[in-house]
């Protein structure tokens, strides 16, 4: 995978805890960037390390199902990708999350990074299966992402609310899905780059 498309999958997978960082940047008065910087170090090191952990379960299965590989890949990118955009179209946009509590406990925010991040562990079993991913860029552009996201996060929840929080986990989502399309039709030999 390129630089690029590393990086697209960065923005899409970090939409869930751009999100929460926008619901605690909501109540945070005034805003506190040392509370920003917690919230970016605790999703963007989740978002970096279940990849990590996803690549190495996808090298562990990844000789018995080298023939049909591309088809996981699109298969649980497109899921990832469509729950995520059923979810956000799920909630009422006036709705406040359940997560805008001001405190900034780190057993909280360790749980929310890491139900925020399960996603990325799929698509880390995908970087596991697809051969030409370098598993040290990935994770890193992944978790760098995502830290810089939440950070800017917590400022737009500080300072405009939460209009945007449920757009922009349905743009993640169909990032997910076209990734995943593209993925299936590389190897389908329909699309050559």
């Amino acid at each position: 995978m390129s630089f690029i498309e590393l990086l697209i999958m960065g923005v899409a997978l970090s939409m869930d805890a751009f999100a929460v960082s926008i619901c605690k940047g909501l109540k945070m008065r005034p805003f506190n960037i040392k509370q920003a910087l917690l919230v970016g170090l605790f999703f963007g090191g989740a978002q970096g390390l279940m990849p990590l952990i996803g690549w190495f379960l996808g090298k562990q299965f990844e000789s018995y199902i080298t023939s049909f590989d591309h088809w996981i890949a699109f298969v649980l990118l497109a899921f990832i990708g469509i729950k995520m955009i059923i979810e956000a179209l799920k909630k009422d946009d006036g709705e406040e999350c359940d997560c805008c509590e001001t405190s900034f406990k780190i057993g909280e925010l360790a749980i929310m990074a890491i139900a925020t991040s399960i996603d990325a562990l799929a698509v880390g079993i995908t970087f596991g299966l697809l051969p030409n991913v370098n598993i040290l860029s990935g994770v890193s552009i992944i978790g760098i992402t995502t830290f810089t996201l939440c950070i800017g996060g917590t400022f737009i929840g500080y300072k405009f609310g939460s209009a945007l929080k449920n757009k922009a986990e349905i743009a993640g989502g169909i990032v997910l899905v076209l990734i995943g399309l593209k993925i299936l039709l590389e190897h389908l030999g329909i699309l050559v780059f």
